[in-house]
């Protein structure tokens, strides 16, 4: 091993130092998977990803969390096709090669949208009161219906009642760790909407604490598939707003076509570059 290059990007960011921060490697092919997890450890960031050589698309993708793996995630997408274009001069359409798949990425300048799989769904086991008691608040403060929804990553996602509810959430790691589980990861997505816009947030655990997300695009995608399964009028072109309460403002967009295609788009800020010496 030697020296390798990498780049820190802010994703969902409206400025500098806001949005979902990530890592990216340029080229991950010397590391094995235990020194790409121990990298995305040593970063610490929401996620952490290797750009690899792909033969069915621009370039394959490799994302980890600093204690996991994952299939899909939504900002390290955006945040890769991002210096994806920059390093292999693509122009402004990519698909980036994911263990969930071959997903199309776009941008318009900075602003970059993916375009999300088809949504499975099934209901929670969790009744609404224990939903509500998992999350700090109570059954009146809870939309219907909460769903499992997976469009590359499978998520709970619970609609509330106001923008009030979503800031006064406060969830248990115990019952997020009892309802808001599919097995493998403990999270759940709550959301507010009022017209046009959203206010959501996102909560998962971390050593059995409960951290929050400045800004998901994987979940902004299986919101788009939620709209899907409960029949909402399309299109719809949301504007979602995530992050403020760890004091990283994220803004995300969301469309959910005619044709029922799922697109979820954010801005891209490169913040620094730097080169790691192993």
């Amino acid at each position: 091993m030697g020296q390798y290059d990498f780049r820190l990007v802010n994703v969902f960011a409206e400025s500098p130092l806001a949005g979902n921060p990530l890592c990216v490697f340029e080229d991950g092919r010397d590391f094995d998977d235990a020194t790409m997890q121990a990298l995305a450890l040593q970063f610490n960031l929401s996620e952490t990803t290797f750009i690899l050589p792909s033969a069915s698309a621009t370039s394959r993708v490799r994302i980890f969390t600093p204690s996991f793996e994952m299939p899909f995630a939504g900002h390290p997408t955006l945040g890769t096709a991002h210096v994806v274009r920059d390093l292999l001069s693509t122009g402004d359409a990519l698909t980036l090669e994911m263990k969930a798949g071959v997903i199309p990425v776009t941008a318009d300048g900075d602003v970059w949208t993916l375009q999300a799989g088809e949504p499975s769904h099934r209901p929670p086991e969790a009744t609404h009161a224990n939903l509500a008691a998992m999350l700090g608040l109570t059954v009146a403060d809870l939309g219907d219906p909460p769903l499992w929804v997976n469009t590359g990553s499978d998520q709970l996602i619970i609609p509330v009642a106001s923008f009030a509810a979503v800031r006064k959430a406060a969830p248990r790691g115990d019952a997020v760790q009892t309802h808001g589980s599919n097995g493998q990861r403990a999270m759940a997505y709550i959301f507010a909407r009022e017209g046009d816009s959203v206010l959501s947030r996102f909560f998962f655990l971390k050593y059995g604490s409960v951290v929050e997300d400045p800004g998901t695009g994987s979940a902004c995608a299986n919101l788009g598939g939620w709209l899907l399964v409960t029949g909402a009028a399309l299109p719809q072109h949301l504007t979602i707003d995530q992050g403020a309460a760890v004091g990283r403002p994220c803004r995300l967009g969301l469309t959910v076509t005619a044709d029922r295609r799922i697109l979820v788009s954010g801005r891209v800020i490169e913040l620094a570059r730097g080169t790691l010496t192993l």
